[in-house]
């Protein structure tokens, strides 16, 4: 039991769970972003967005197209919220965040024989045995 309560309470089972709750959570908000208003934005610009109607019939056979049009449509709306309204602003915090952070320092440097990388405090060269200044 203790190996599993080990398992259990590690980071990457409890950071997991926490994603996909907050994945789920985070979905319902942007479908009803989609739903609510980015559809009936569309429809005030366009017309009504339901394609459920529409289909085609060859030989007897009906092929209602409609709801697949309407299943792609809300999933570039969706991808499209998620990119603007997520990926844009948290890519946008990470730079800024980045901006401030010094590069770090080098640990190898070439060989000016053999141009091979060797460590900063080498006094010869690893791979080709010349002496280094």
């Amino acid at each position: 039991m203790k190996g599993f309560r080990t398992f259990v309470l590690r980071g990457n089972v409890v950071d997991l769970a926490v994603g996909v709750v907050m994945g789920a959570a985070f979905g319902t908000v942007v479908s009803a972003l989609v739903k609510d208003f980015l559809t009936p934005l569309i429809a005030a610009l366009v017309g009504k967005p339901d394609f459920s109607a529409l289909g085609f019939e060859i030989n007897g056979t009906k092929f209602p197209i409609g709801d697949f049009i309407n299943a792609l449509i809300s999933f570039l709306l969706i991808a499209a919220a998620v990119y603007f309204f997520v990926v844009l602003p948290v890519n946008a915090l990470i730079a800024r965040v980045k901006r401030g952070e010094a590069p770090p320092d080098p640990t190898t440097k070439k060989c000016p024989e053999c141009l091979s990388d060797i460590p900063i405090a080498a006094r010869k060269c690893a791979f080709c045995t010349s002496a280094i200044a």
